[in-house]
């Protein structure tokens, strides 16, 4: 490890992934280093308690990826009528560099008012492949990436692409307009 120190953001995205988190049955949990605080308990139902859910709360108010199109923009995206402005490409990306991809697309794409991104992913895997394989992991991951960015307040929709830009194997991600 490198022993960088986690940003404000990044311990809150950290204490958010520890909640979520038990031990296997059979096994102890391990204990964490010295200066975090311990992860807080869950429900029966997975749900937090009071006391820790505000906090939480507080330090990650952000918005999710809306789904906020009219019927006109859902039509042309349909009908591969519009053009995207940007293209991110993540064929040949591991897990984790596909997602610093994905990040820094749509930090420059917001910053050059870009209104459609093409996000091309990858097919995933035909149903009567036999062989054991791990593709379409990308593609599985981007809702969630998408919702855990930074950027989530800035996306107005995410579409299943026109097969002229990609069909199944690449995503519209519709940028909402600057105010």
């Amino acid at each position: 490890m490198s022993g960088r120190r986690l940003g404000p953001d990044e311990e809150a995205l950290w204490a958010r992934v520890r909640v979520t988190v038990r031990a296997m049955p059979g096994r102890k949990a391990v204990a964490l280093p010295a200066g975090r605080p311990p992860a807080p308990s869950i429900k029966d139902k997975g749900n937090l308690m009071p006391s820790v859910q505000a906090p939480l709360t507080q330090l990650m108010p952000r918005r999710e990826p809306g789904n906020t199109l009219d019927g006109g923009w859902d039509r042309r995206l349909a009908s591969g009528t519009v053009a995207p402005d940007r293209t991110i490409d993540l064929h040949g990306h591991t897990l984790s560099s596909a997602h610093a991809a994905l990040e820094l697309g749509l930090a420059q794409a917001i910053m050059h008012g870009d209104r459609v991104i093409l996000l091309v992913t990858g097919k995933p895997p035909r149903p009567e492949s036999q062989r054991p394989h791990a593709r379409g992991v990308i593609r599985e991951s981007i809702p969630d990436w998408l919702k855990l960015s930074g950027y989530a307040g800035s996306i107005a929709a995410v579409r299943n692409a026109h097969p002229r830009h990609g069909g199944a194997g690449a995503l519209y991600v519709v940028l909402r307009r600057r105010r």
